[in-house]
């Protein structure tokens, strides 16, 4: 092989690998603070067909702060883990799309005091989430006084819990469907009828679905929720 073709294949070689690593350039970065934590691993995370698969991951030692990067072709709800050698796994869901999410927590409450600041898609979750933690308090609440009935052996009240319970798990509901619904043009809408009411009526299922706009519908979540309704 001459000179002349050795130099033009090398370039050409240089070329596809230039190519093929922009290919995999990295779209999406989650930077973040975990107040209190020395030393761990933190990991961006997705589901999987059957397990949950690694992204990224940082080894944290000394210095609270992190980036993650991976690469998404739409919207879609990653996770934040922490391992601290605890014994124990901690998760922070989000919703992800392309460009820059922030999420600031603590190691103390690392689930609940997690701030997350990035797509409209999680702005929306975050609106959702809200108003969910409300109906999880009031589950609380009866949970605690279906405790002291029972411990007192007093049949009226549970019953009369009962009756609550089941009026709660309807607003639930009541509240997830119309949610959605009302916003038919995110991923979201399509990710609360697969995942937040597993148990619903499949006609308020299918209501969803057929409200959604057609880019939803053809997104990674409104494929599967095409598949949940034509099962049923």
């Amino acid at each position: 092989m001459s000179k002349l073709n050795k130099v033009l294949s090398l370039i050409i070689l240089v070329l596809v690998v230039v190519s093929c690593g922009k290919d995999k350039e990295a779209n999406f970065t989650l930077k973040g603070n975990v107040k209190g934590l020395k030393k761990g691993v933190v990991y961006l995370q997705k589901d999987g067909d059957s397990s949950i698969i690694d992204l990224d991951s940082m080894v944290i030692n000394g210095e609270p702060n992190f980036s993650l990067q991976t690469n998404i072709d739409e919207p879609i709800l990653l996770y934040l883990k922490l391992f601290k050698n605890d014994g124990e796994e901690h998760y922070i869901p989000f919703f992800a799309d392309k460009g820059i999410t922030e999420v600031n927590t603590t190691l103390k409450n690392f689930n609940f005091d997690a701030k997350i600041k990035g797509s409209s898609q999680q702005d929306l979750l975050n609106e959702f989430t809200d108003i969910m933690s409300r109906f999880n308090d009031e589950n609380l609440n009866l949970m605690q006084a279906n405790f002291l009935a029972q411990k007192e052996n007093d049949s009226i009240a549970l019953d009369s819990i009962i009756r609550k319970s089941n009026t709660l798990i309807k607003r639930k509901y009541s509240y997830t469907i119309q949610f959605a619904i009302n916003n038919k043009d995110s991923e979201v809408a399509a990710y609360l009828a697969l995942y937040e009411m597993p148990n619903a009526n499949p006609i308020y299922i299918d209501s969803v679905y057929n409200n959604l706009t057609d880019k939803i519908k053809t997104s990674l979540y409104g494929k599967r929720l095409s598949e949940v309704v034509n099962k049923k």
